[in-house]
């Protein structure tokens, strides 16, 4: 099957916000990572990942979505989906709950394994998508 044919099929499933979803938890499980590898780090503070929140606005059929007919022009509205994606910053936090910085190790991890657990169940979920694809392109049963 071709580069674009493939894409363009591809595109009208849900694999994309899948591999965007999954995309996420990975940064998310570094950015943890990073947090906790500077418990003891003075006056360091952690950063999150925000994703879901602008992954609900562009679902969101009730507000309106702009069209841009610049590249340099501002977006306005509800964003494309195929441009929402992960976006690591610092949150607003003046508690040090260690005492050295805003890091709490326990919260933390925590947090590492709740995206651990959603990288896994993307994953498997993605392999699904592409199973259930490639056996309609190939008229075949799906493989269980």
């Amino acid at each position: 099957m071709s580069n674009m044919l493939s894409q363009t099929i591809v595109g009208k499933t849900n694999v994309p916000m899948i591999s965007a979803a999954r995309d996420a938890a990975m940064m998310r499980a570094k950015v943890i990572a990073n947090n906790i590898a500077n418990v003891n780090t003075p006056g360091f503070t952690r950063v999150d990942v925000k994703f879901e929140e602008e992954l609900r606005k562009a679902l969101d059929r009730t507000r309106l979505q702009g069209t841009r007919t610049d590249g340099g022009h501002m977006k306005i509205g509800r964003l494309n989906l195929s441009d929402v994606g992960p976006t690591a910053y610092r949150p607003y936090d003046p508690t040090q709950p260690s005492g050295v910085n805003n890091v709490d190790v326990d919260t933390e991890m925590g947090k590492l394994a709740e995206a651990q657990i959603m990288f896994n169940y993307l994953q498997k979920f993605h392999q699904g998508s592409f199973n259930k694809l490639n056996s309609a392109i190939s008229a075949r049963a799906i493989q269980s």
